[in-house]
């Protein structure tokens, strides 16, 4: 090898550190990448492992339940629709019972409130989640409106984020209205349900 060949094949330390800089850049760029697609859980929510994309606006997917009041289909609801995913366990959930049972009095024939359990596991997290567990929240909570056990999660698949649980206002014309995970305060939802129901009007 000549001299002038040896000298070029040379690595000097300004270009290890150039090298390392360059690495450094890039492995920041990934992790910010990564981390900016991954759905942050709110302090007020437990989290929960959803797919849903939805967003404002969007049109809200159709889907028909049996509730302990009976059938639930949201093609044939005329009024807006509140929709609750939730896990029976979860104490988030527990927390916005009451508020929405405020809710169902206060709208009561101008507001339909439905909650579906979007998990897999019981209370106990010990088996799978179960119609009988579904009915002791009910119980247990004295919740005013239906509850529904989806034994496939398919209301979850469609509807659920990353943390239960998942409130979905659906305007008369089927959309998405207002959404927010974790326990979302009475005032707020009273704003965003009176909001939709003038723009009803």
């Amino acid at each position: 090898m000549s001299r002038s060949a040896a000298k070029a094949s040379v690595i000097t330390p300004r270009t290890i550190v150039y090298a390392i800089i360059a690495i450094v850049v890039v492995a920041i760029v990934v992790f910010v990448g990564l981390a900016s697609r991954q759905q942050v859980v709110p302090e007020n929510a437990t989290k929960a492992v959803g797919q849903s994309k939805l967003q404002i606006g969007d049109t809200a997917p159709e889907f028909s339940i049996t509730t302990n009041a009976g059938p639930f289909d949201l093609a044939s609801v005329s009024t807006p629709v509140l929709l609750e995913v939730f896990a029976p366990w979860c104490p988030h959930c527990q927390h916005e019972v009451a508020i929405l049972n405020d809710l169902s009095t206060k709208y009561a024939g101008k507001l339909a409130i439905v909650a579906v359990s979007g998990d897999a596991v019981d209370y106990e997290h010990n088996g799978p989640e179960s119609q009988s567990n579904v009915n002791a929240f009910a119980s247990q909570w004295q919740t005013k409106y239906p509850v529904a056990f989806d034994q496939n999660l398919k209301v979850a698949g469609l509807y659920l984020h990353s943390g239960f649980p998942s409130i979905h206002l659906i305007d008369k014309s089927k959309k998405i209205a207002f959404q927010q995970e974790g326990e979302v305060p009475e005032a707020q939802l009273v704003k965003a349900i009176d909001k939709t129901l003038g723009a009803g009007t």
